[in-house]
C-alpha cells in the first residue's frame, strides 16, 4: 500500500512538473511573440520582443486637462449683439494646456536664440529676427504717456513674468513652433540621441527640427554628423530591429506632439474648468467665468471682496483706489497673480486676451461635426525632388512673405522641410475631404452649398464674388527691397472677414467684465498685434483620455 502511494505520488510530481514547465515556457513564448502572427514581434531572436504601452510625458509648462463634452457659445450677456456665439454641444479630446500666459521671458528666450542662429546683421537673416520682435509700439496712444511701456515693458526685468504683448497671431505660431523644436531636441540629447552640446552649435544651416529628425534624420543639423547611433539609449533601441544606425521615430515614443496654439473649442473647455461643479455624474447649475459663481469678487473669508481677475472695472478705473487695489494692476499683471481656474490655468480671464488657432466665421458649424471642432486645417504633404527625397530648406532657398501691413516675416525657416499643398493623389475618392484648403468649408461660397445655393463665384461685371467681401490690400516690393502698401479704397466692402483673420478669447486688462465670459469670442486679421493679446500654447494628448482611472463616485 505504501508503494502504491509513493508511486502514485510520484506520478502527481511529475504531472505539476510537466503542467509548470508548459506553463512557464507558454508565457515565455507569450512575451516574445505577436498575439497577431506568433512571430518575434520586433527584432531578431534574443532581442527584446514585445513594446510595452508608454503614457505620454507632460512637457514643460504643460497642464493635463482631461477631455469632455460641454455647451461651446453660450454667453448670459451679449451687450454687443454679435449673435456670433450660438450654443452647441461640443466635445474636446483630451490635450495639454500652458499652465500660464507665454511670458516675455520666454518669448525673450526665443528671441536670444533667433539672435545667435540667424545673427541680424547679416542682410540675409535680418528679417527673421525682424519678423519675430513683438510691436512695442502698442503700447502708444493719441491721448495718453505711456512711453514707459512702449520701452521697457518687453526688456526690462520687472516684467519678465508678465505676458508678452504685442505678438501678432503669425508670430504665436512661430513661437510654438521653435519651442516643439527645442523641447524635442533637448530630450534627444538627454536620452543620448545628438553628440553633446549639438544642440548649442546651430549655425543657420544646421538647425534642429523634429520633423526633419524623424522624415529624414541625417539631414539633420546640416548632415554635421550630430547625430549618434552609439548611445545606452540608441543600443536599447538597437534590440528592437536590426538597423546599424538608430534614430528615434514615433513608434518610440520618445518625442513629444507638436506645441500649438489651441482651438477656439479647446481653450473655452480649458477656461470654463466644468470640471470643478461636478457632482456625481451631473453638473451644479452653470458656469458664467472660470471659477464658480456669478460674480467677480471672492466670497471666501480670508479674501472676501477681492477682484478674481484682472480687467477693467469701469470707464477710468483700470485697478481701484490707491491703498486698496481692487485687482492688484494698471495694466497687465504678473502670471498667477490670481487663482487658477479648476483645471490648474491661470489668467484664463482677465490679464490679456489669448489667439486661439481658428479662423473666424459668425458661425460654428456643428451641424457638420461636434467633435474636436476648429476651423482653419490646410493639408499639406513634404515637397520631394526627382529622386523622391524629401526636400529641407537652406540660407539659399528661403523665402519670405510680406504682409497686408509692410511687415515681412520667414515663410519656413533654415532646416525644416519644404512642404506643398497635397493634390489629388491623397484627396482622389476620399470622402473626409477633397482639398488641401478648408478654411471657408461650408461657409456660405458655392461649394460649400451651406447658406446660398445661388451663391456664384462672379458677379454681373464678371469680378470676383467672395462670401466676405472683405478689403484687399495692394502690396508691392521693388527690386531693392522697398515695401509699398496701398489701401483698399472700395465703397462695397461691408465686412473684416477673410480665412486670414483668427479668434482671440477672453478678457484682457482693458475689458470690461462681459468679456471675461469663456463664451465670447472675437476676431482681428492675423497679422495685427495690440496691447492685450497675449497667447498660451497647447499640446495634443496620444493614448488613454486620462493619466489616472477616475474612480467611481462613493455615496
Amino acid at each position: 500500500m505504501i508503494k502504491i502511494l509513493k508511486s502514485y505520488q510520484f506520478y502527481l510530481l511529475f504531472i505539476f512538473s510537466a503542467l509548470l514547465f508548459t506553463s512557464c515556457n507558454n508565457s515565455r513564448n507569450y512575451e516574445k511573440s505577436s498575439r497577431a502572427t506568433g512571430w518575434s514581434a520586433f527584432g531578431r531572436e534574443g532581442g527584446s520582443k514585445v513594446l510595452t504601452a508608454k503614457e505620454q510625458e507632460t512637457g514643460p509648462g504643460l497642464v493635463f486637462i482631461e477631455g469632455g463634452t460641454y455647451t461651446m457659445g453660450r454667453v448670459q450677456d451679449d451687450p454687443m449683439r454679435d449673435w456670433n456665439n450660438t450654443p452647441n454641444q461640443q466635445h474636446v479630446q483630451s490635450f495639454y494646456m500652458d499652465e500660464t500666459e507665454v511670458t516675455n521671458l520666454m518669448y525673450l528666450e526665443y528671441l536670444d536664440w533667433l539672435k545667435q542662429v540667424f545673427p541680424p546683421e547679416e542682410d540675409n537673416f535680418r528679417k527673421i529676427y525682424e519678423g519675430a520682435v513683438p510691436d512695442t509700439l502698442v503700447w502708444r496712444n493719441k491721448l495718453g504717456y505711456n512711453e514707459v511701456m512702449t520701452n521697457q515693458y518687453l526688456r526690462h526685468p520687472a516684467f519678465s513674468e508678465y505676458p508678452v504683448v504685442g505678438v501678432s497671431w503669425i508670430q504665436a505660431v512661430e513661437f510654438s513652433k521653435w519651442r516643439t523644436d527645442r523641447v524635442n531636441e533637448l530630450i534627444l540629447a538627454e536620452e543620448g540621441f545628438i553628440t553633446e552640446n549639438a544642440q548649442y552649435n546651430s549655425s543657420p544651416g544646421s538647425t534642429f527640427t523634429t520633423e526633419t529628425y524623424l522624415k529624414a534624420p541625417t539631414l539633420t543639423y546640416g548632415g554635421n554628423d550630430s547625430i549618434t547611433g552609439n548611445s545606452k539609449s540608441s543600443q536599447e533601441l538597437a534590440k528592437r530591429g536590426d538597423s546599424t544606425q538608430i534614430f528615434v521615430r514615433r513608434k518610440d515614443g520618445i518625442l513629444l506632439p507638436d506645441y500649438r496654439l489651441p482651438t477656439e473649442a479647446e481653450w473655452e473647455y480649458a477656461a470654463l474648468g466644468l470640471v470643478g461643479i461636478r457632482n456625481k455624474n451631473t453638473y451644479r447649475g452653470r458656469k458664467k467665468y472660470p471659477w464658480n459663481g456669478q460674480y467677480t469678487r471672492s466670497k471666501s473669508r480670508k479674501n472676501r471682496g477681492d477682484q478674481l481677475a484682472n480687467f477693467k472695472q469701469g470707464d477710468g478705473d483700470y485697478g481701484g483706489i490707491a491703498g486698496w487695489s481692487d485687482d492688484g494692476a494698471d495694466v497687465t499683471a504678473q502670471v498667477k497673480s490670481y487663482k487658477a481656474n479648476d483645471f490648474g490655468l491661470y489668467d484664463m480671464a482677465g490679464n490679456v486676451a489669448e489667439w486661439v488657432a481658428d479662423v473666424y466665421r459668425p458661425i460654428v458649424d456643428d451641424d457638420y461635426n461636434d467633435f474636436n471642432y476648429f476651423r482653419g486645417n490646410v493639408y499639406t504633404k513634404n515637397a520631394l525632388d526627382e529622386n523622391g527625397n524629401v526636400q529641407v530648406i537652406t540660407p539659399e532657398t528661403m523665402e519670405y512673405d510680406t504682409l497686408p501691413n509692410g511687415k515681412i516675416v520667414a515663410r519656413k525657416y533654415p532646416g525644416e522641410l519644404a512642404q506643398v499643398p497635397v493634390d489629388e493623389k491623397e484627396t482622389y475618392l476620399r470622402i473626409n475631404f477633397s482639398k488641401s484648403d478648408n478654411r471657408n468649408y461650408r461657409d456660405g461660397d458655392k461649394s460649400s452649398l451651406r447658406y446660398n445655393p445661388s451663391f456664384s463665384d462672379v458677379d454681373s461685371q464678371g469680378n470676383e464674388r467672395r462670401m466676405y467681401n472683405s478689403p484687399i490690400y495692394k502690396i508691392t516690393v521693388a527690386d531693392n527691397g522697398a515695401v509699398k502698401s496701398e489701401y483698399d479704397h472700395s465703397s462695397q466692402r461691408k465686412t473684416l472677414i477673410n480665412d486670414e483673420v483668427r479668434v482671440y478669447k477672453g478678457g484682457s486688462w482693458k475689458d470690461r467684465n462681459y468679456w471675461l465670459d469663456p463664451a465670447q469670442r472675437r476676431y482681428l486679421p492675423q497679422y495685427v498685434a495690440t496691447n492685450y493679446i497675449g497667447f498660451r500654447c497647447a499640446m495634443s494628448r496620444v493614448g488613454s483620455k486620462f493619466k489616472e482611472k477616475n474612480k467611481r463616485p462613493t455615496h
